[in-house]
């Protein structure tokens, strides 16, 4: 059988090493590994990394950080991801913090989570620029990195055009609009909070169109105690929907906060 092999043509379009037609997955050479060990094979995870964790950090490929999405973006502005960290709530003296990124967005970064009394555990939708690998980078208190990922492909353009409140203006009027409701989850013995905030989320990529997201949001109980923080970036969906697991949450009154760029506040009264 013929076998067509071809090293190092791949780069313009994002992939490295050798391919063969026989088969579906790369097959590495270590001198041509510009990934530099990567399991899904992507040139920009080195850089990538770099940003996110910094140069040296301790790292590893962790099969225990479950990331869920599809395999292809249908809306690439609302790819919906599940993150599952709970497998190293024990690791490490416990989880400090989650970074999620996208390789290939022109943003890369999209949220960063601070879980506190909350599982490590979060359904959102995010903008997809093009096909990439998700990474999932879990850090836990003795400065480990623990990363998770999975490949979507996708047809393109989820980051540089504007979304439908931008495009008909509705977004004026409902501006920083939440809606939220809890869910009794019977398997895991957690309140589950699904939770809507109206805002554009504009990337500032399409054209004569600023950047302006929520860059923060935190929840806390009645008590005054964090129950989790969420740093956002402007890949995150117009009117992002939020879904957490509140472990062992006894409260009946949250106080969810935040404000964007513009410095537009949120304070919302949960309960």
């Amino acid at each position: 059988m013929m076998q067509w092999k071809r090293r190092g043509c791949l780069r313009a379009l994002g992939g490295a090493g050798v391919w063969s037609l026989g088969g579906a997955k790369p097959v590495w050479a270590a001198q041509d590994d510009h990934s530099e060990g990567d399991p899904l094979g992507s040139m920009q995870w080195p850089s990538l990394r770099d940003e996110i964790m910094g140069k040296g950090a301790r790292m590893r490929f962790a099969p225990e950080v479950l990331v869920r999405g599809p395999q292809f973006a249908d809306d690439a502005m609302n790819v919906p991801v599940l993150l599952d960290a709970r497998a190293l709530s024990a690791v490490g003296g416990g989880i400090e913090r989650i970074e999620v990124a996208a390789d290939r967005n022109p943003v890369r970064a999209i949220l960063s989570f601070t879980p506190h009394q909350s599982l490590p555990v979060l359904a959102f939708r995010f903008k997809l620029e093009q096909a990439s690998p998700l990474r999932v980078m879990v850090l836990t208190r003795d400065g480990q990195w623990h990363v998770g990922q999975t490949l979507i492909q996708a047809s393109g353009g989820g980051c540089t055009v504007p979304g439908r409140s931008r495009a008909d203006g509705s977004w004026e009027r409902t501006l920083m609009q939440v809606q939220a409701k809890f869910f009794l989850n019977v398997l895991e013995g957690s309140r589950r909070l699904r939770l809507r905030v109206m805002h554009p989320m504009d990337t500032g990529l399409a054209a004569g169109i600023p950047p302006f997201f929520i860059e923060r949001m935190a929840l806390t109980d009645e008590r005054g105690a964090l129950c989790w923080e969420l740093a956002l970036h402007e890949p995150v969906s117009e009117n992002p929907l939020l879904t957490f697991e509140m472990a062992n949450a006894t409260a009946q009154r949250w106080v969810l906060t935040g404000a964007d760029n513009n410095g537009n506040r949120l304070h919302e009264v949960i309960g």
